[in-house]
């Protein structure tokens, strides 16, 4: 029977048992190629799990000896009298296939294959890979590996590796792909006395992921923090989902080698040739509340600190010092990192006069001189924390003749008591001089460095960590945009695919922006130069004439714009000369001229893009645009969809946005209006995946207008195989629909967006007790069933995990909606299976809203590919259980209540 415990974030059940749980926390393991031989990696693997106290059976399988080191030998894994949980692998390649077989026969959850010599030999290491992974699956055998370490859960004392030494027990999860580097980080992490909760090398990751792991340790209660060296990141949208759900509890740290690769080069797009996978890297961590470092230290130091300390709510930094150079050093690498010190309230500077000595600083840093003493620091630190500006301390002291580093340190651990809002972070000067206050403050949990500068950058990293944190959730909605012209889209599409061509012209690239409501340049399509006189005199001079092809993509590469002009005659010339242009390039390169206003560039060239990347899908590309695009190269990247936080925050990352915010006297540009623009635009690139490619370059934008003057997409050929999907999934649409409750109220049935979370709250407050009893199965004050962070946690979903459904209601009178209901359809990690949950308003119970939302939900869990839907129920829930029994779920009694169980197999897989 399992036992089913509360998520405190969503009030869902889960399971005790995870499908890693073999892996970790093993009682039979068994050893595939287990010898005697010295030095051998089957000798040490043996060695190591029978010197490790995980207290469990270890079992070696060698078909030439009777015994290993002393135990009794097995010729293989189906001759071991008992079940085995793990088995580890350590064969030559072509052996590994059938040991898989018969640990398949054999009954075995997991397996880790040390083995080397797959997809890094070639072809032919891929195609046994290959074989290994279908064997293992059809068995629901979990592999790590294969060319793995192995790994190490100190906290149980087990070590299922090949390394010369054990790790120490600790709090933080390090995952790797590099064998090498886990025996270095071991050697490191012995010699600085840092413990781990799992010590794990993944190898090529045949089967299990990052994802996998990531979903594992956040389950893990030793486990307060993850980091990871990685080289390739696998799975990208397992990865996202899982980080988005665990880093908000755990923070989650990566380094990441190969940064300085060249940039992927793209052949027709500015966009394409501006985006490099390392810089797509980056936005898909900043979209899942990742943190990047760059070093080994960074990377634990990161870990320990916010293990340890809050996170700060922004980047202004509060520094005390006894000394002014240390303080200057510090200030240099907060600035020179983003961050920025915090400018003192009149308040705070009128409570330190009254408390410092005349000549302290009267700025920030905070001087408060070098023969200060612990009573000195610590009214100096309990002022500048009130300050309503700052969003950290740091604390520098140097050891001077009048200073006493040792009781400052007590003085200053009992000040950070009353400080609970914001990190404070310790930098003790001087080696020995100050080593004895140093212990006291790391035994007391306050994060200590050695130097201020570097102090101060990791002050920068945790703002940066929580910057990313504030929008995690934040799923955007994909929704049709007011007045799209689909007709439109699809007639241009269509002539795209009867003619096989890949590349739209401006004018149907203008044409597709103008449907999802992207403001254009008006354009006519001339194909003689008298049409292009009527339309010059239509719009008023001055003008411009741009190429319209089907073949070239550049045109002012190749003389095919000309701006400015004048009168007709200017027209008539511009025409003739475009098309003695294109000569060169074919009859049919010319297919004519747009004619378009010649319009005020009174503002900021913007390009926004879009281009697929080989693991994350179509990403979007927004910056400084025009012809020198690739030479200032001022441009974020953000993976879709978006929406308008997510849009503001991708702005934010230029350079550019600080002059659209208004500069030198010029107003600021409409940015609410741009970050729609951005939203739409991911709309767009996200409904019509067909689209490989596009440009807007240049967004003329002003404090007046806003406007796309040239536009171009390309279409992936039809011979190509289906386009990358999103990295994040988007709204699920396919899940809306409309239904009739019994007392002819419409409702709409739909997936749950993070915009719901005021009725989701105004929900919460019309539930009963019992209602909230039998949902969460204890009750919930209402002040906590409606806290902000609760709530975050209900309505922004990662509709790849979870997929909760509303029933919304909108009165006719007042146009005022309501949820009357949700319904939760929650996946557990690494299965087929997903727990539901259900509440319905008091006052709309009886009215068949209970039965239509679950029964929506069994629908959305087989095309979801789901093999079964479960839930655990009170026994004095009757009501639930006659539901469950209706639409054909089989109960079964516990000991503490009823399972129910609903069995989808019979239902098409769908690949989401």
């Amino acid at each position: 029977m399992t036992t089913n415990v509360v998520d405190p974030a969503h009030d869902i059940l889960r399971y005790d048992y995870t499908p890693l749980q073999p892996f970790f926390a093993p009682q039979r393991v068994a050893v595939i190629g287990a010898t005697e031989k010295p030095e051998s990696v089957g000798r040490t693997l043996l060695w190591n799990l029978i010197s490790s106290p995980f207290g469990g059976t270890v079992f070696p399988v060698n078909p030439k000896r009777s015994s290993v080191l002393g135990i009794k030998a097995h010729a293989d894994i189906l001759s071991i009298p008992e079940p085995v949980d793990l088995a580890i692998i350590a064969i030559p390649a072509p052996r590994v296939l059938s040991a898989v077989q018969q640990c398949i026969q054999a009954g075995v959850k997991g397996a880790i294959i040390i083995s080397a010599g797959f997809k890094e030999i070639g072809d032919a290491g891929q195609y046994l890979e290959q074989e290994i992974l279908q064997t293992a699956r059809r068995g629901h055998l979990r592999i790590i590996g294969p060319n793995c370490l192995g790994l190490m859960c100190p906290p149980y004392g087990l070590n299922a590796t090949f390394a010369s030494r054990t790790a120490l027990p600790g709090n933080v999860g390090f995952l790797s792909q590099s064998g090498a580097l886990c025996t270095s980080i071991l050697d490191w992490s012995l010699r600085e006395n840092v413990g781990f909760s799992a010590f794990v090398s993944i190898g090529s990751m045949l089967d299990i992921s990052w994802g996998d792991l990531i979903y594992h340790l956040g389950d893990d209660p030793h486990t307060h923090s993850i980091v990871i060296y990685m080289e390739s990141i696998g799975d990208a949208r397992s990865f996202l989902s899982a980080a988005r759900e665990v880093a908000l509890s755990k923070p989650i740290i990566v380094i990441k080698g190969g940064r300085t690769q060249e940039a992927a080069k793209a052949a027709a797009s500015h966009t394409g040739a501006l985006m490099g996978s390392d810089d797509v890297l980056d936005a898909a961590f900043r979209r899942c509340g990742v943190l990047r470092v760059n070093t080994i230290d960074e990377l634990f130091n990161m870990a320990e600190v916010l293990a340890k300390q809050p996170r700060p709510q922004g980047n202004r930094l509060t520094i005390v010092t006894n000394a002014g150079g240390p303080g200057v050093l510090a200030t240099d690498s907060l600035v020179r990192g983003g961050g920025h010190l915090t400018p003192l309230a009149p308040e705070t500077h009128q409570a330190l006069d009254n408390c410092l000595p005349a000549e302290w600083s009267h700025h920030n840093p905070i001087d408060i001189l070098g023969d200060a003493t612990p009573e000195r620091y610590a009214q100096a630190l309990q002022i500048a924390a009130q300050d309503p500006g700052s969003d950290g301390l740091l604390v520098i002291l140097t050891p001077q003749s009048m200073t006493d580093p040792k009781q400052s340190a007590q003085t200053l651990i009992q000040t950070a008591q009353g400080i609970t809002n914001k990190p404070l972070l310790a930098s003790w000067m001087g080696g020995e001089d100050v080593a004895a206050g140093e212990a006291l403050l790391n035994q007391a949990g306050l994060f200590t460095l050695p130097y201020p500068d570097t102090a101060a950058q990791v002050f920068n990293l945790m703002s940066q960590y929580s910057y990313r944190l504030r929008s995690l959730y934040e799923t955007p909605v994909i929704e049709d945009p007011e007045n799209l012209d689909r007709q439109c889209i699809e007639q241009i599409l269509g002539d795209a695919t009867v003619c096989d061509r890949t590349l739209l012209s401006e004018w149907e690239s203008k044409q597709f922006l103008q449907s999802y409501s992207i403001p254009t340049v008006p354009s006519h399509l001339a194909q003689t130069p008298e049409q292009a006189v009527a339309f010059a005199e239509q719009i008023g001079y001055p003008v411009v004439l741009k190429l319209h092809s089907h073949t070239i993509t550049h045109k002012t590469d190749v003389g095919g714009v000309h701006l400015n002009l004048p009168n007709a005659a200017a027209v008539q010339r511009a025409f003739a000369s475009i098309q003695q242009n294109m000569q060169p390039y074919g009859e049919h390169a010319f297919l004519g001229v747009t004619v378009q206003p010649m319009l005020d560039r009174d503002g900021y060239e913007l390009i926004l893009g879009s281009s697929p990347d080989s693991q994350f899908g179509p990403v979007i590309l927004f910056g400084l645009g025009g012809q020198l695009v690739e030479v200032f190269q001022d441009q974020a990247l953000g993976l879709p969809p978006l929406n308008s936080t997510l849009a503001r925050r991708l702005m934010e990352q230029t350079k550019i946005y600080q002059a659209l915010q208004g500069v030198r006297g010029h107003q600021s540009v409409d940015l609410a209006q741009l970050e729609q623009i951005l939203v739409k635009f991911s709309h767009l690139i996200v409904e019509y995946p067909q689209i490989k490619e596009i440009d807007i370059n240049p967004l003329l934008v002003s404090e007046r207008q806003i406007v796309a003057l040239d536009a171009r997409i390309i279409l992936y050929p039809q011979v190509e195989k289906q386009p990358i999907r999103t990295a994040i999934r988007p709204y699920p649409s396919q899940y809306v629909h409309q239904w009739t409750m019994r007392n002819s109220w419409p409702v709409t049935i739909r997936p749950i967006r993070p915009e719901d979370e005021p009725l989701i709250a105004q929900f919460h407050q019309n539930l009963s007790e019992e209602s909230v009893y039998f949902r969460y199965f204890h009750l919930i004050k209402l002040q906590t069933r409606v806290a902000h962070d609760r709530l975050t946690r209900i309505c922004f979903v990662d509709y790849d995990c979870e997929i909760a459904l509303v029933a919304e209601y909108i009165d006719s009178q007042n146009q005022a909606p309501q949820i009357l209901g949700v319904a939760r359809l929650s996946r557990l990690h690494g299965t087929q299976t997903a727990e539901f949950g259900m509440l319905v308003q008091d006052p709309y119970q009886g009215q068949g809203l209970g039965t239509e939302l679950l029964a929506s939900l069994i629908e959305v869990g087989k095309a979801e590919g789901l093999a079964a839907i479960k839930a655990d129920i009170l026994l004095e829930n009757r009501a639930m259980q006659h539901l469950c029994e209706k639409l054909g779920f089989q109960l079964s009694r516990q000991i503490d209540g009823v399972e129910a169980v609903y069995s989808t197999l019979q239902a098409p897989i769908q690949v989401i």
